[in-house]
């Protein structure tokens, strides 16, 4: 795969919407890669792993040499490329570059088709020889370089709440991609990054995309954007927790988790009443302390916050992933040597025994801020699979949270409450046992998450169709049961409350 030097000039944006037309007629989009391809061919792209895909363009269709040019950066004739785009447009600007012998072209970036969540064909535009997700590594070891359409940032873009807001901000945009899906629901977008070729690609990302252009600022973390405050920041930042700073895109520069926690705590003054910050992180797990009070610490005064861990990995397993990431495992081996003996060091220095891996979601609440209320934090490890998007899973965690939050035990049992879509009752026992030893119940939707519950609990799910109220069930569950409805009504508000706040039970009003 092609690299390309970080001093190269980037195309100009000025006709993109020329070259957008010849990649949009040539079906070059996610669903057309995904028919020329086919499925594991396609697959391994996500791999950075190119030879099922050079077999599988073997062809000379405008599709196929798109394909050749932009993903597999392979030389084409000038022929084939004025086939399939605007050539010379595309040498005048800069998105192609003629060999030395002046009868191919080949690509000056990597174009990568992308699927919006409305069916929209993006497409992002990198470095060369930086596709995300190979073994391998990147590609490139340059300071500057400019990665595209990864897990993380894809991860980012599903949790992100989407309703309409007036303004939003894309801290450390990378080549643009939560700005892309900012720009379709934000009246503003402002998108800022410490990299000035960061904001080169993201300005070439949203003209290729046919989206709207946005405000770019150059600078670290907030600095760039004064006071302004935003409905809605996003930022997938450069959380690896590294010994010094080599890589712009992945190494913040400061020392441990400090950049992550330095961006949460002062995303609290820069977000709107209401508004949402949304963030990826890694966190340190620190000998002698709790992770959990680690985070709880980082929330800013005048927020709920829900953080959700998704991943551990020990001091050894985290440093080999960055290792690779950055492709030193290929290096001189006393070289690699040196450098994880670095990574260690850095680790035991700060009696790091692990670290963390997920996403941290604030709201901005007046009530919170004026001390009315007490602020919602919710910290917990959920490792297994989900179902994204969950941009409306945000919204409703802390819509359950303001509820719960307004009821005390004798306002929630006068409440009526449905069983949430999609949710679905197991029983777990011996074969032939004539009762189970529990009963689970599923979420098949969202954070699909799972919880154990009495017969009592089952009974009560079973039959919240926002006909009775709470109270007058538990009445109906304890007669039937031979059970004392008074202690029923002392003992169950506890586990209605979980019922609500995990989302498998929803107040009918």
């Amino acid at each position: 795969m092609s690299t390309t030097s970080l001093t190269s000039r980037l195309p100009v944006p000025a006709r993109a919407a020329r070259l957008r037309e010849a990649l949009l007629a040539a079906d070059f989009t996610a669903d057309g890669l995904l028919e020329l391809l086919g499925a594991p061919a396609y697959a391994a792209l996500a791999r950075s792993e190119t030879v099922p895909a050079l077999r599988a363009t073997r062809g000379d269709s405008a599709l196929e040499t798109l394909v050749r040019l932009f993903l597999l950066q392979q030389p084409v004739s000038r022929d084939r490329a004025a086939a399939a785009l605007p050539l010379e447009e595309c040498l005048e600007d800069g998105w192609l570059v003629a060999r030395e012998d002046e009868q191919e072209v080949g690509a000056s970036v990597d174009v990568r088709p992308y699927g919006g969540p409305d069916g929209q064909d993006w497409f992002i535009v990198s470095d060369l020889g930086c596709a995300v997700g190979g073994a391998g590594g990147i590609g490139q070891k340059d300071e500057g370089v400019v990665l595209g359409v990864g897990g993380a940032s894809t991860t980012l873009a599903g949790i992100t709440v989407r309703t309409p807001v007036s303004s939003a901000l894309d801290l450390g945009t990378g080549s643009g991609i939560q700005a892309l899906h900012a720009a379709q629901h934000a009246t503003l977008v402002t998108a800022t990054d410490l990299n000035p070729r960061a904001l080169d690609f993201t300005r070439l990302t949203l003209a290729l995309s046919g989206a709207r252009g946005a405000e770019l600022l150059t600078g670290s973390l907030f600095e760039p954007v004064d006071g302004d405050t935003y409905d809605l920041i996003v930022s997938n930042p450069p959380f690896v927790i590294s010994p010094g700073a080599r890589l712009t895109y992945r190494d913040g520069g400061m020392g441990g988790d400090d950049l992550c926690r330095t961006l949460v705590q002062e995303a609290g003054e820069r977000l709107n009443d209401g508004g949402y910050a949304q963030f990826l992180a890694n966190w340190q797990h620190v000998e002698g302390e709790e992770w959990q009070e680690r985070l709880r610490s980082w929330v800013p005064r005048g927020c709920d916050a829900w953080i959700v861990q998704r991943e551990v990995q020990d001091v050894t397993q985290y440093a080999e992933l960055w290792l690779r990431d950055s492709g030193d495992h290929r290096a001189d081996p006393a070289e690699y040597t040196r450098r994880y003996e670095a990574w260690l060091d850095e680790f035991e220095a700060r009696r790091t025994k692990a670290v963390g891996f997920g996403w941290i979601t604030l709201r901005k609440n007046a009530a919170v801020a004026s001390g009315a209320v007490e602020p919602s934090l919710v910290i917990e490890e959920w490792p297994h699979p989900v179902e994204q998007p969950l941009g409306d899973t945000v919204v409703a965690h802390f819509e359950r949270q303001d509820y719960l939050r307004s009821r005390d035990d004798a306002a929630l049992l006068a409440d009526h409450f449905t069983l949430a879509p999609e949710v679905v009752q197991e029983q777990v026992g011996l074969p032939g046992a004539e009762d189970p030893e529990h009963v689970v119940l599923r979420q098949n939707r969202g954070m699909r998450r799972a919880t154990k519950v009495d017969h009592v609990g089952a009974g009560f799910a079973g039959v919240c169709d926002g006909t009775l109220s709470a109270g007058r069930i538990l009445d109906a569950i304890g007669q039937l049961m031979g059970e004392d409805p008074v202690l029923l009504r002392d003992r169950t508000p506890q586990a209605i409350r979980l019922l609500v706040e995990e989302g498998f039970l929803l107040p009918s009003s």
